[in-house]
């Protein structure tokens, strides 16, 4: 049973990350992809207040899953945690820290050009 809801956990992230990055693109998704780099950000910044800086309870679910599957010394990151299992090399957190942030940072200003921004100038 654990390794189903491991699994359903890595989907549900590789959909979000994905969305994150990819739903600005489609007209139809803008509005959603919007709200979901509201919560996104909401849950790195603000829950991070309480339990540091880039905080996703998804990421929190699932490494509780994994630790009761046996394994150990998770890092902190889903991000990090993929990349280094893809690569088969133990990259630097830090590097993927920045590039998980410079790629949703560029995604969340595209968002808001083209809900906000955009629409304005297509109108005049």
């Amino acid at each position: 049973m654990y390794q189903l809801f491991d699994f359903f956990f890595t989907v549900l992230h590789l959909v979000i990350i994905g969305f994150n990055l990819l739903g600005w693109i489609w007209p139809s998704t803008r509005k959603l992809h919007f709200i979901v780099v509201l919560l996104t950000a909401g849950s790195w910044l603000i829950l991070g207040i309480w339990y540091g800086l880039g905080y996703c309870p998804i990421t929190d679910w699932q490494w509780q899953i994994k630790e009761h599957l046996g394994e150990t010394k998770l890092p902190n990151s889903f991000v990090k945690y993929y990349a280094d299992k893809i690569t088969g090399h133990n990259l630097s957190a830090n590097f993927i820290d920045a590039a998980t942030a410079i790629s949703f940072a560029t995604a969340a200003v595209l968002s808001v050009y083209l809900n906000f921004i955009h629409k304005k100038t297509n109108r005049n």
